[in-house]
């Protein structure tokens, strides 16, 4: 079904005109040819996404959405969907993972309540954009209308649009919201063909019995919803309100021509509708990781994608994003202030380019 809504991102690919003159700055460097690996292809992205051969990395900012789902009335998750609002009220303390990381590379991070299933108090952290408390159980019926699901989008976006007129330039999106693997599981599948074992994993850490069950509750729910065409349709069915919110996210960050900072799974299947709406999305992502969550590398392949660190995480929250967020200051340091063979005064360049 056609849905007449106001999604038109106008995102156009990066342009390419300074890609030779950028492979020619690294060049210059004194190094060895190709001797930064990961890290010279990494500062060509950064450098065509901001067309500059000088590029920067200004206000990097965290975005974690939060949202419950219904369908953790089938016991898909290991936790109680409790859990969701208290790691909230942790992140917001400051003693998650991510505070811990986000302090120690100095990221700005904000708390997005897009739809938990609680009522949260007011803290300068967390930004109130509730659409719901919850989906819908998607065994029963769709998670979400299709009202419900523009909003998301379209709030995700907004919050985006205010991040960059304050002059941030660079930003990533972590979620929280237990039952969120199996929605990305369901996305991951229907968008993509691969098969359904495949794509569902151990989430917070279910055991044999209760993941073989997990894997029963998301076939039964496919048989509840056949004919699904659009991204919007799949989304609107099996989505949360935060990885809605994280569509809007990406779409505007690469309208904005915003570095992407991509974390795991849930993220990564976020992107994933967006990419189906929009392709050209994907040319302004950094992948930070491959999580440790079953899918996820299956989901990079779909991408043709090779991601930063591969540190067998599972975390969510932005985590991968903190982690491998100074990779992305060495490739624009060495870029922009690493001495070219001129400036040091050698002249034997070829005994560093044998």
């Amino acid at each position: 079904m056609e849905y007449a809504v106001d999604l038109d991102f106008v995102i156009s690919k990066p342009s390419e005109k300074l890609r030779s003159s950028l492979k020619a700055k690294i060049d210059q460097k004194t190094k060895p040819l190709g001797s930064l690996g990961q890290l010279e292809s990494l500062a060509i992205q950064i450098g065509l996404c901001q067309n500059t051969l000088t590029p920067s990395l200004n206000k990097p900012t965290i975005l974690i959405f939060a949202g419950d789902h219904g369908i953790v009335e089938e016991g898909v998750s290991a936790y109680p969907q409790t859990v969701t609002s208290q790691m909230v009220t942790n992140f917001l303390s400051g003693g998650a993972a991510i505070n811990v990381f986000a302090r120690q590379h100095q990221l700005e991070l904000m708390i997005v309540d897009a739809g938990v299933n609680s009522d949260l108090p007011d803290h300068p952290k967390l930004i109130s954009a509730k659409i719901n408390k919850g989906t819908h159980n998607f065994l029963k019926k769709p998670a979400m209308t299709i009202h419900a699901c523009i909003n998301a989008i379209n709030t995700g976006s907004n919050l985006v649009l205010q991040q960059h007129e304050n002059g941030c330039n660079c930003i990533g999106f972590g979620e929280m919201g237990i039952g969120n693997t199996s929605s990305a599981s369901l996305l991951m599948h229907v968008l993509t063909g691969i098969p359904l074992d495949q794509c569902v994993g151990r989430g917070t850490g279910l055991n044999n019995t209760d993941y073989q069950n997990k894997i029963n509750v998301l076939r039964q729910v496919l048989t509840h919803h056949e004919n699904l065409s659009t991204p919007l349709d799949i989304l609107t069915t099996f989505g949360g309100y935060e990885i809605a919110m994280m569509i809007g996210a990406y779409l505007k960050a690469a309208e904005c021509g915003m570095l992407i900072l991509v974390d795991g799974f849930i993220a990564s299947a976020a992107l994933l509708v967006a990419y189906k709406l929009h392709p050209n999305v994907l040319d302004y992502c950094i992948f930070s990781h491959v999580s440790n969550e079953q899918g996820h590398q299956a989901l990079l392949n779909y991408f043709n994608i090779k991601a930063l660190l591969n540190m067998e995480l599972r975390l969510g929250e932005g985590s991968g994003i903190a982690l491998a967020y100074p990779l992305l200051q060495s490739a624009t340091l060495f870029l922009n202030e690493m001495a070219t063979f001129n400036d040091a005064g050698i002249d034997d360049v070829k005994c560093l380019h044998s």
